[in-house]
């Protein structure tokens, strides 16, 4: 008996650490809000407009605003870009190079050959934690765009080895 206790004892601070250590690489409602709101400001001192979407690594929407100007094809666009990021993990300028050096690749599925797609990784570019695509200005704006948000948010659009 008391070793079960031990075991369950054990097996319960082991999850509780596991657990903790996979909240830690994720992208948190907060920071994809400080996304947004990161590249927002951009846009607006650039007298830009575009359609901002942020992803978690698992492809899933977190966050999204369609600034003013902006029509429903650029908001699809956006979170296009973003779901081919979690999905690929690498941005989408990557893709476009891919596409260019790996045959087929350009009809593999969530494959987006135009910019404005950028990972996000933590503060340190150790972990991928999701991705933000952007649409509505030209390719290089719309990735601009991107990593100030990224960069707002105090995270990384850059992966480190380690």
């Amino acid at each position: 008996m008391k070793k079960s206790i031990a075991f369950l004892i054990c097996s319960s601070l082991y999850a509780g650490s596991a657990l903790a250590q996979s909240q830690s690489f994720q992208l948190s409602p907060d920071s994809a809000e400080t996304i947004i709101q990161g590249c927002k400001q951009h846009a607006r001192a650039k007298q830009q407009s575009h359609a901002i979407a942020v992803y978690d690594k698992g492809g899933n929407l977190v966050a999204a605003l369609r600034m003013q100007g902006n029509g429903p094809g650029i908001m699809a666009f956006s979170q296009a870009k973003a779901k081919a990021v979690s999905s690929w993990g690498f941005s989408t300028a990557g893709m476009e190079e891919a596409v260019q050096n790996t045959p087929g690749f350009a009809n593999a599925p969530f494959v987006v050959t135009v910019a404005g797609g950028v990972a996000v990784y933590t503060a340190d570019g150790g972990h991928l934690i999701g991705s933000v695509g952007v649409s509505g200005e030209a390719p290089v704006d719309d990735a601009a765009c991107a990593v100030a948000g990224i960069e707002a948010a105090g995270l990384s659009a850059t992966r480190t080895s380690k």
